[in-house]
């Protein structure tokens, strides 16, 4: 006798469509203002507009660094409203709701003070070797962009706690608002005021505040099943803080390993190896040609990053129910899903390249070298980004956090940092300038295709979700579709 195949329903179809969907277009509006902000500032004085654009780029990865630390909060949050959400409990999900959004809001104002009293010590340190011109740049971007993450901090932790309540169009709308708010500011601050690097960082930065604002308000509303209470009491939940840092700092540490390594692989190529004299003036062809290839590719990870963001709702909700093959169904699912998307997106990408290229402002040299890492990265993109980034998602909706954080470290170490030092230093011979870096980069994706692949494959990730000796969890599903019906109708 065939036994028949299960059916899970907890996400159907039109439920899946309408929670990615939203999240790949703010993904798309989000990841897309770099490159609008490098092509509009690249334009911001006569001339070519490598200076500046490096600036940008130099200041956004260390920018990106504190944004990845917010982002494990909301991980941390989402993974934890999902699961309780997903087992019917409403009251712990808002409980560590409000934990969340205060212990962000605390970190972000510690490190804003911490990177403004440090700003020219900051670029410094890391690009020191860069021209004067760039160097003035950087400050000058650094003061005004780091005033924003305050307001990174809360948007971010709304918004998970917004997505794990399946409402990503709220954050949709907030996205299309700010993205054409931050257009709007650059245009005036650029072109009609001369403002130069100041008004794109202003632009930025106002661009940042809404958003914040916007989502905190749609989460304090009535009718949410999370929702916080804005001047209701609050005090610190030990436990409930344990649950979400238990996630957090795993997180935190991988995405902030991860950047730094971004970051130290910029240093390898802004040495004075690389520099050369046009008209009189000191610059880069390596470092901004890695700059327009970097805001380029973001393209082609628009979907990919969407889906894997969408990952933590589905799986944490199906680990809540505590029904194995339900989290199993829905791994295969999304992970079919991101494979489909992520062809998609890295084939428009390709096809646009050289077309976006020639938009911006920077000399011949550094248009050459960004069309040739763009050709080896999206080559490889095709089959590594499903596993090296949409499987750690896989995991950490598992909570199967330290082992993604170890592996992922280990990687970037050994390749993403290593790698590249070895084929860009002077004294390996090799000199590889930017390319040298994307051989890295790449490398480090196929390694990490490998590590989460085969960690998911393994069936270990089970040990962290708890769900090897699960408790009776037939009124756990019973309450998580009564939970959900209720979403669904408000």
């Amino acid at each position: 006798m065939v036994k028949a195949k299960q059916k899970y329903n907890l996400f159907t179809g039109k439920a899946l469509f309408m929670l990615i969907f939203p999240i790949v277009v703010e993904s798309a509006l989000s990841m897309s203002l770099g490159m609008i902000d490098g092509l509009m500032a690249s334009y911001a004085k006569s001339g070519a507009g490598d200076d500046i654009l490096t600036a940008i780029t130099d200041v956004d990865q260390i920018s990106n660094l504190i944004i990845h630390l917010f982002t494990a909060f909301g991980v941390g949050g989402a993974v934890i409203t999902s699961q309780f959400l997903g087992a019917g409990k409403v009251d712990e999900a808002n409980k560590s709701a409000k934990q969340l959004l205060v212990i962000t809001l605390l970190i972000s104002l510690a490190l804003t003070a911490f990177s403004l009293s440090l700003n020219h010590q900051l670029i410094n340190l890391l690009f020191g070797s860069a021209g004067s011109e760039t160097l003035e740049n950087a400050y000058t971007y650094f003061y005004i962009t780091a005033s924003a993450f305050p307001f990174i901090a809360v948007f971010n932790s709304c918004a998970a706690l917004l997505r794990a309540q399946r409402k990503s169009l709220n954050t949709m709308l907030s996205g299309i608002i700010s993205f054409f708010i931050n257009i709007g500011f650059n245009a005036l601050f650029i072109y009609a005021l001369n403002m130069g690097i100041a008004g794109v960082a202003l632009a930025t930065l106002i661009a940042r505040i809404f958003p914040a604002f916007f989502t905190l308000f749609l989460l304090s509303r009535k009718g949410n099943l999370v929702r916080i209470r804005i001047f209701q009491k609050f005090r610190f939940d030990g436990k409930k803080l344990k649950s979400i840092l238990k996630l957090a700092i795993p997180s935190g540490i991988e995405n902030c390993f991860f950047q730094l390594g971004k970051i130290l692989v910029i240093v390898f190529i802004s040495v004075e190896i690389y520099n050369v004299e046009v008209n009189g003036v000191i610059t880069n062809f390596q470092t901004s040609a890695n700059s327009v290839a970097y805001n380029i590719n973001t393209v082609s990870s628009i979907v990919g990053n969407g889906i894997n963001t969408a990952m933590l709702t589905v799986i944490g909700q199906a680990v809540g129910t505590g029904d194995v093959g339900q989290v199993k169904y829905y791994i295969r699912k999304m992970l079919a899903i991101a494979y489909i998307g992520n062809a998609c997106c890295v084939a428009f990408t390709f096809a646009l390249s050289p077309v976006l290229l020639n938009f911006y402002n920077i000399s011949g040299e550094a248009r050459s070298i960004a069309w040739k890492c763009l050709i080896l990265c999206l080559s490889i993109q095709f089959a590594t980004y499903p596993l090296s980034f949409g499987a750690p998602a896989v995991l950490k909706a598992n909570s199967d956090m330290k082992y993604v954080m170890v592996a992922a470290v280990f990687s970037m170490i050994l390749l993403r940092v290593g790698l590249c030092y070895v084929l860009t230093c002077d004294w390996a011979g090799f000199r590889l300038g930017a390319l040298g870096l994307w051989i890295g980069m790449v490398t480090d994706w196929c390694m990490r295709s490998l590590l989460f692949g085969g960690r998911i494959l393994s069936g270990k990730w089970k040990n962290s979700s708890g769900l090897l000796n699960p408790p009776a969890y037939g009124e756990c599903e019973r309450l998580a579709e009564a939970a959900v019906a209720e979403a669904m109708e408000r």
